[in-house]
């Protein structure tokens, strides 16, 4: 009896022994997988972003242009296919170099290290759908080394139905805020992993157009579009041309190309677009353009300039 009672003493403990070795297994290959996966998200974090690593030089005539204390105004014709009819009006796009706070993503009021040299584009445009107006604007701010995405992008659009608003902040991702009067569309905050902007395309011609992505590619399409259209702010497949003077982007899926005609010397300024959308496309065709501190350029005497860009 006491014989029996030993051996099953010495089976109890062989069975604790090695559910503890197996329990010890499980733990530490589950830490294992948990720091693999980790990294592996970082290896791809980092494969993504590899291809735009290093920054764009500067060259003394982009400083010369872009940072005498004045912004890029350019007026543009607009004709703008809205439901199902074409409709005039008038697009701007004012183009500007400015310093940004990275951490909460605003212009800084004071020049500091931290800041991110930034070119701005806030593009505008207006037209009239029967009765009632129509006023649009979108802001990039990209930065001027080129070798990250935009680090804000922000979009309204108000008519008298109502206002829509929407916001992407370049964080760990894309952090997305919008807000409209649609219901479906009602105060909407999500996530969304990092890629190309077609918000951003617009900034990157700019600095260098030679460095314009082609090829078969994933592009969040404009905050315009998405509201406009109520598309899910998301990537789409998109497939992207560059030649000389022109870059165009197509997307099979929602039915849509942007072509977007520039010069290709520098300052590379932006001729003239086409959007087309199933059979209808809306233009705009560059009238003038000027450079100006249109910021100082608040008095009633100041509206001559309207007249030179043709917006009266």
């Amino acid at each position: 009896m006491e014989t029996y009672i030993k051996f099953k003493k010495i089976i109890k403990a062989e069975i604790l022994f090695w559910l503890a070795i197996v329990v010890i297994a499980l733990v530490t290959s589950c830490k294992n997988k948990v720091k693999t996966d980790d990294l592996a998200v970082k290896t791809d974090n980092v494969i993504a972003e590899v291809s735009i690593k290093q920054p764009t030089k500067t060259t003394p005539e982009f400083k010369a242009y872009w940072y005498a204390g004045e912004a890029e105004i350019s007026s543009y014709k607009l004709e703008q296919a809205r439901y199902g009819e074409m409709r005039e009006g008038t697009a701007v796009l004012v183009y500007v170099t400015e310093d940004f706070l990275p951490e909460i993503q605003v212009k800084a009021d004071y020049q500091n290290p931290e800041n991110i040299p930034v070119l701005k584009l806030n593009a505008t445009k207006k037209f009239n759908t029967g009765i009632y107006p129509y006023s649009i604007m979108q802001s990039t701010f990209y930065p001027v080394s080129n070798n990250q995405h935009a680090i804000k992008v922000s979009s309204s659009i108000q008519e008298w139905c109502g206002h829509v608003y929407a916001q992407l902040n370049n964080r760990e991702q894309f952090e997305i805020m919008s807000h409209s009067y649609f219901e479906r569309e009602a105060d909407e905050r999500f996530k969304i992993d990092k890629t190309i902007l077609e918000n951003e395309l617009w900034t990157k011609l700019r600095i260098n157009p030679e460095l314009l992505p082609t090829g078969n590619l994933q592009i969040v399409p404009s905050l315009e579009y998405t509201r406009l259209r109520h598309k899910t702010i998301k990537a789409y497949k998109a497939t992207a041309t560059l030649n000389t003077g022109v870059y165009t982007i197509n997307y099979p899926s929602l039915n849509r190309t942007l072509t977007i005609h520039f010069n290709s010397n520098f300052p590379h300024d932006i001729l003239s677009w086409e959007e087309t959308i199933g059979n209808q496309t809306t233009k705009a065709t560059k009238l003038k353009t000027i450079k100006s501190p249109y910021w100082n350029k608040n008095s009633n005497k100041d509206q001559v300039l309207r007249d030179t860009l043709q917006l009266n």
